[in-house]
């Protein structure tokens, strides 16, 4: 397929929103390929970095009515593919869970792995308990249920831009109570991430 060096990415939504569905092919021969790099370079298998660039794309013909003109789609499909490989990720983690019992998990990862796992998870929940009700739940359902901003606005009947702000300020929170104790937020999140 010929690509339109022309791109805009105003000019390709215009035509989204317009179901054709050659400015959908157009983004997916300009992006696709390198967004499977991104994936695979996290997920390090090709069917799953495939899989995930596939949801991004469907997502984007899904929304596709109702971006704003703003739109960089490279940025979009970007911030996309970073979350469906999370969601992926996430999954997998637990899908280890689910399947091993906690006497294999103890075996493999031996007794002193545990009891610093164990820690690190009543750590992370003193620093949760630290945090307003509100802001706990929203970053509750975001972090540990999965849900998205919109889902959460939905749920708790607030904005969006609520929702936004409450996560920045538990993060922000979350970040520097770590850090002063000598730890990594990304990390504990990534171990007690399901």
């Amino acid at each position: 397929m010929r690509i339109n060096h022309d791109f805009s990415d105003l000019s390709c939504l215009e035509r989204l929103r317009e179901d054709d569905i050659r400015a959908f092919d157009q983004l997916f021969d300009l992006y696709a390929a390198e967004l499977c790099r991104f994936a695979h370079g996290y997920l390090k298998s090709h069917a799953d970095a495939e899989d995930a660039v596939q949801e991004c794309f469907l997502k984007l013909w899904e929304r596709r009515h109702t971006f704003d003109e703003a739109i960089i789609f490279k940025a979009y499909l970007y911030k996309s593919a970073y979350h469906a490989v999370l969601k992926h990720l996430r999954r997998q983690k637990y899908w280890v869970f689910e399947e091993c019992g906690e006497e294999t998990l103890i075996e493999e990862a031996g007794p002193g792995a545990v009891v610093e796992y164990q820690e690190l998870e009543q750590f992370y929940q003193a620093a949760m308990a630290q945090l307003p009700p509100r802001r706990r739940e929203i970053f509750a359902l975001n972090r540990q249920q999965g849900l998205s901003y919109a889902s959460i606005a939905t749920e708790l009947n607030i904005s969006v831009k609520c929702v936004e702000n409450q996560m920045t300020h538990a993060l922000k929170f979350l970040k520097l109570y770590f850090r002063a104790h000598g730890m990594s937020l990304a990390l504990a999140l990534l171990l007690l991430a399901g």
